[in-house]
């Protein structure tokens, strides 16, 4: 396990670190830390536009009915949150649905307690997008053979899905150069042409919109229609220790996608206390869906592509994984 845990941290966990600061607080332990029948709990989140609710659900006082404190710490991707959490660094995370599998493949002990966000389903009006400079010549997916292509993480969600924009378009991925590089970087990258593609989401979407870029594709609708994109989790050790703590966390986060769902515009808005996107890109930022639930067929999808590429060493399982 100790290995598997290393494998999953290597140079992920480092970006973690330095996204959050100083982690000298973290005691290793799953108990998060109880004070006048509140229960303070150390959440790991990226800072785009995915985790609206939750900050939401926090202004609106849904976790503290629930008796919960949170601490919020940021990372560059989900990669990087799963092996904080299976340590007991942070006692909930979010992270994409494929790095999940991953670590459920390799049996890493996380355990997804809730739903997280979904495309939106509808091409080229989608919430992450694979974006060109105004001026390149790339026009469509099976053009970036041979060029580089950012994305937040190797090995990973966003390569899965560009992969198969790619494969759709009549291209082949494997011939794709892909470089790892955080969303709020790629803008300045791509403007630059420092690459020359790159897989985004908002609000660094709409940024690179503001500097005139092209969508060229909408690699997380190629995957599947309604795809969970990511979601919320737990270590199996926590949960299994602290399951009133969970079930809390899963009413609070329940009730904080419903009101987001359900208020487009403060969800837009609560962007802007954890980001640094300016007003007038705000007000082109595409949010996403954030349904109840996952969609199961839509994971079972991108169970498949992922084998195809290699990303599981055996196939991860989705009856355990899931709530």
């Amino acid at each position: 396990m100790r290995r598997v845990l290393a494998a999953l941290a290597a140079g992920a966990f480092l970006v973690t670190a330095s996204a959050c600061g100083s982690s000298g607080d973290s005691t290793g332990s799953d108990k998060a830390s109880s004070s006048g029948g509140t229960t303070k709990v150390k959440v790991g989140v990226i800072p785009i536009v995915d985790v609206a609710p939750l900050y939401l659900g926090q202004e609106k006082g849904f976790f503290k009915k629930q008796g919960l404190e949170l601490e919020v710490s940021l990372a560059q991707g989900g990669a990087a949150i799963v092996p904080a959490v299976a340590s007991g660094q942070y006692q909930f995370g979010f992270s994409n649905s494929t790095s999940l599998m991953i670590a459920q493949s390799n049996n890493v002990p996380v355990k997804v307690v809730s739903n997280g966000i979904a495309s939106t389903g509808v091409q080229g009006k989608d919430f992450g997008a694979l974006t060109v400079k105004g001026d390149s010549s790339i026009k469509s997916a099976d053009q970036v053979e041979g060029k580089k292509v950012a994305i937040n993480t190797l090995k990973n969600i966003n390569e899965t899905a560009v992969r198969e924009s790619v494969r759709k378009a009549g291209g082949d991925p494997d011939k794709v150069k892909f470089v790892e590089l955080a969303f709020d970087q790629m803008p300045a990258a791509l403007d630059s042409g420092q690459i020359d593609a790159a897989m985004v989401v908002e609000p660094a979407l709409a940024t690179v919109k503001s500097q005139g870029a092209r969508e060229i594709a909408s690699p997380l609708v190629d995957v599947a229609p309604d795809l969970t994109v990511a979601m919320y989790f737990t270590s199996t050790s926590y949960e299994q220790r602290n399951a009133a703590v969970v079930k809390r966390f899963q009413a609070a986060v329940a009730e904080s996608l419903a009101y987001a769902d359900a208020h487009p515009d403060e969800a837009r808005q609560i962007v802007t206390t954890y980001t640094k996107i300016p007003a007038a890109v705000l007000a082109k930022v595409t949010l996403p869906a954030w349904p109840a639930e996952p969609d199961r067929a839509s994971l079972d999808a991108l169970q498949k592509l992922g084998q195809d590429d290699g990303l599981f060493k055996t196939a991860p399982d989705l009856d355990k994984l899931l709530p």
